[in-house]
């Protein structure tokens, strides 16, 4: 694999950790301590927070706003505009009238499994974790978890179906079972939770 690549534009802490064929564009900026994994790409003029953790082959479009400490799986997608939070009561001044300091709030992050998407402009309010495989609408504002391979859309987000790997709806059988139209892999739904049943 490749070595990383940065824009000459963008800016990058020399404490950041940026894996083998990532590539960082143009005013984006990726802050001290993060890790980023292999093959990812952070979009023109994204955010990526101090200490964030991201794995391998992760796609974070134009000014995608990833605020620390959230933690982005492998094989996640970020889409054009979204924002994960990180304070539970932001104030920008204390109850006295100072100016906050990082010592006035405790940060809490969003947490997004392996090959999850979220849709442009949509946010994520810390502290939420998104499910393995789910997806999150364009525009949708997040504020409970999504669980395993849910699609979820709206102000605030509320299940809609269930998706596969493929992104596509989920088709259910006469048999209880869960079928991909794209790749025919096959899930089950017990408990209100989708998992994978076969590779077909």
């Amino acid at each position: 694999m490749s070595s990383p690549y940065v824009d000459a534009d963008a800016l990058v802490s020399p404490d950041a950790s940026i894996g083998e064929g990532t590539k960082v564009w143009g005013l984006a900026q990726v802050r001290e301590g993060a890790v980023l994994g292999t093959g990812c790409i952070i979009g023109r003029g994204a955010y990526v927070g101090a200490g964030v953790r991201i794995g391998d082959r992760v796609k974070i479009q134009n000014l995608a706003l990833v605020y620390e400490p959230a933690v982005v799986e492998s094989g996640v997608f970020i889409g054009p505009a979204v924002v994960l939070t990180n304070d539970h009561f932001p104030r920008a001044v204390t109850p006295t009238g100072e100016a906050a300091t990082a010592s006035d709030w405790e940060a809490v992050g969003v947490t997004i499994r392996e090959g999850a998407s979220i849709g442009a402009r949509a946010v994520c309010v810390a502290p939420v974790t998104i499910g393995r495989w789910a997806m999150v609408g364009a525009g949708a504002t997040v504020t409970e978890d999504v669980p395993d391979h849910a699609l979820v859309v709206g102000t605030p987000a509320r299940f809609l179906r269930w998706v596969g790997r493929a992104g596509r709806p989920l088709t259910e059988g006469t048999d209880g079972r869960w079928t991909c139209p794209v790749t025919g892999e096959t899930y089950t739904l017990t408990d209100g939770k989708m998992e994978l049943t076969s590779d077909d």
